[in-house]
């Protein structure tokens, strides 16, 4: 079983240079880190956490320049978007930026996508909500064929670029694998139609009872033979570091785990990482 972390990096959280140190030095495979860009301060959608918006989720550092912090100081490490607003950002931008940090980390990117939650915020990148899965499915698309064609070129309904140039190529070929992010009966689908691994969003509920992870996966790797793919890694997404839920999740047939790190300063930071070490790494 691989262990890792999923976070948000701040400005007033632990620097990701020392994040990513303090993760390799310790064991820890992997590190994943969201994004938001901003946070309207009139908004209508309400936050999938539920309650009170969370401070950190406006203030959270540019994940590229992050994870290149942290990749300039480990040389095992993982790392990962949890999640690359895909709907928010431009394509061809977004696949320079994901193959740049590919090429100089040596190849240790897992590009983990979603579309986002926030209506409001996308609306500010020029984007209608109501169409930002389609959307999504084209940027990646589209990505995947600048990473692995030498002239790409892709036609559709909202992407749209006749043949370009586009370097560097990742490291790793034909491109780094491609982690849809989600937890909704649709994101199986995405994930067997455009996606190289699954990061399923998981829940306390999921322990036990008709919400257990087990039967979730056996019908996941099910679906994935019946279309003729071939083995595709999923990532439990938000674990708490609880010996029952971890237990249930490796009976379940998760090949990674990803914990949810708290969003605090350093101190904070390294007692969790090593209370976390301790018990699974």
């Amino acid at each position: 079983m691989k262990f890792g972390v999923s976070t948000l990096v701040t400005d007033e959280s632990i620097g990701p240079a020392s994040l990513g140190r303090a993760l390799e030095e310790r064991g820890f495979e992997s590190l994943f880190v969201g994004e938001h860009t901003h946070i309207p301060v009139k908004r209508e959608t309400p936050w999938p956490g539920g309650g009170e918006l969370r401070r950190e989720l406006y203030r959270t550092i540019d994940p590229f320049v992050a994870l290149t912090a942290a990749a300039m100081v480990t040389e095992r490490l993982l790392l990962g978007g949890g999640v690359f607003q895909v709907a928010q950002r431009d394509p061809l931008t977004l696949a320079k930026e994901i193959a740049s940090l590919d090429l100089v980390s040596g190849g240790r990117v897992v590009a983990g996508v979603g579309a986002g939650w926030n209506r409001e915020e996308i609306r500010n990148h020029g984007t209608e909500p109501r169409t930002r899965m389609a959307l999504m499915r084209e940027r990646v698309l589209a990505m995947k064929a600048l990473w692995s064609e030498e002239e790409a070129e892709f036609h559709g309904d909202f992407v749209a670029f006749d043949p370009v140039f586009c370097w560097p190529k990742p490291v790793q070929r034909p491109h780094p694998p491609v982690m849809v992010v989600g937890n909704h009966p649709a994101v199986v689908e995405r994930v067997l139609d455009y996606g190289d691994a699954w990061g399923l969003i998981w829940l306390p509920v999921m322990v036990e009872g008709e919400s257990a992870l087990g039967p979730v996966i056996a019908d996941f790797r099910r679906r994935a033979q019946e279309r003729g793919r071939k083995y595709i890694p999923v990532t439990a997404y938000q674990v708490l570091p609880d010996r029952e839920a971890v237990a249930s999740i490796v009976a379940a047939g998760v090949d990674r785990i990803l914990f949810t790190l708290p969003t605090v300063p350093e101190e904070e930071t390294l007692r969790s990482l090593d209370e976390m070490a301790a018990l699974f790494v």
